[in-house]
C-alpha cells in the first residue's frame, strides 16, 4: 500500500495506524447516495434538451433567477449580521433561559416553511402587532413585497449559519483567547484578532448553507410574499407555477436551481474544508 493510499481509503489514528471503515457501511451509504442522486438524474432524463436554452432564457425565467440570487444574497448578509453574533452568544455565554433560547433559534429547521410564512404574515402583516406599528410609523407594509421575500428567506436559513458557526466556536482554541486576554487584550480585540480567524472555515460553511437554503426557499415565501412577477416570484415559485402550465419549463427551471446550488456548494465547501484541515 502506498503512502497516499491510506489517506484516500482510511483514516490514520493518533498512533499512525490506518483505521478503515467496515465494508457493510458501503451498502446503506450507496442507498443514501442513490436517494439523493437518482431524482436529479430523473430530471435530466425527462428534460427537453432541445427546448432547454429557450426555456431557461425566457423573460420570466431570467427575472425569477435574478430575483432569487439578489434576495438570497441579501438574506445571507442578514444571516451574517444577526446570526453570527447570535451563534457567538449561544456558544460562549451562560444566562438564564439559554436552554429555551437555543430551541427557539433552531425552530425553523424543523418547522414547515409555510407555517413560518404564516407566522411572519400575522406578525408583520397589517393585522399583526408589529406590522400595525410599522405601518403607522412609516406607512410601509411588508407582505407581498421583495422585503417580505428576504425576511422569509432569512427566517428559514439563519439557523443553518447559527448551527455551523456555533459548532466552530465551541471547538475553537479558547486557550489562545485566554492568553490574549491575560496579556491585556480587550474582548473585542480578542474576538476580532483571535476568535474570528479560528472560526472562518465554519463561518464560510454556514454562509454557503444559508445561501443555498435561501435560494431554494418556497413555502414561507409564498405564504408571506405571494407570487408577483418581478417582485416576489423567485425561481422556486416559478417552478411551482410552471409545473401545471408547462412541465418542460418547470423541469428546465428546476435544473437551473440544481446547477446553481451545486456550483455554490462545490466552489465554497472545499475551501471551508481546507481551512478546517489547516487548523
Amino acid at each position: 500500500m502506498t503512502a497516499t493510499a491510506p489517506r484516500r481509503r482510511a483514516r490514520a489514528d493518533r498512533h499512525g495506524v490506518a483505521v478503515g471503515l467496515p465494508r457493510w457501511l458501503w451498502i446503506p451509504a450507496g442507498v443514501g447516495f442513490a436517494l439523493i442522486a437518482l431524482p436529479v438524474v430523473g430530471l435530466i432524463v425527462r428534460a427537453d434538451l432541445v427546448r432547454l436554452p429557450e426555456l431557461v432564457t425566457s423573460e420570466a425565467a431570467l427575472s425569477a433567477l435574478e430575483l432569487s440570487l439578489r434576495t438570497a444574497a441579501t438574506s445571507t448578509l442578514l444571516c451574517l449580521l444577526f446570526g453570527g453574533p447570535l451563534a457567538a452568544v449561544l456558544a460562549r455565554s451562560a444566562f438564564p433561559g439559554l436552554t429555551l433560547v437555543r430551541p427557539i433559534v433552531l425552530l425553523p429547521l424543523v418547522l414547515p416553511p409555510v407555517v413560518g410564512g404564516l407566522a411572519l404574515l400575522y406578525t408583520l402583516g397589517r393585522t399583526g402587532f408589529a406590522g400595525q406599528v410599522l405601518e403607522l410609523w412609516t406607512g410601509f407594509t411588508v407582505p407581498f413585497t421583495t422585503v417580505a421575500v428576504v425576511l422569509a428567506q432569512t427566517f428559514v436559513s439563519m439557523p443553518f449559519l447559527v448551527v455551523s458557526l456555533e459548532g466552530a466556536l465551541r471547538t475553537a482554541g479558547e486557550r489562545y483567547e485566554s492568553v490574549a486576554a491575560t496579556l491585556g487584550a480587550s474582548p473585542s480585540t480578542v474576538f476580532r484578532r483571535i476568535t474570528l480567524p479560528l472560526v472562518l472555515p465554519g463561518l464560510g460553511s454556514g454562509l454557503v448553507l444559508a445561501f443555498a437554503r435561501a435560494l431554494g426557499e418556497f413555502g414561507a415565501t409564498i405564504a408571506f410574499a405571494g407570487s408577483l412577477q418581478g417582485t416576489t416570484r423567485t425561481l422556486p415559485l416559478l417552478v411551482y407555477q410552471e409545473r401545471e402550465a408547462d412541465v418542460d419549463g418547470a423541469i428546465a427551471l428546476s435544473l437551473v436551481l440544481v446547477v446553481v446550488a451545486v456550483v455554490v456548494i462545490a466552489v465554497a465547501r472545499p475551501r471551508a474544508a481546507e481551512g478546517l484541515g489547516a487548523r
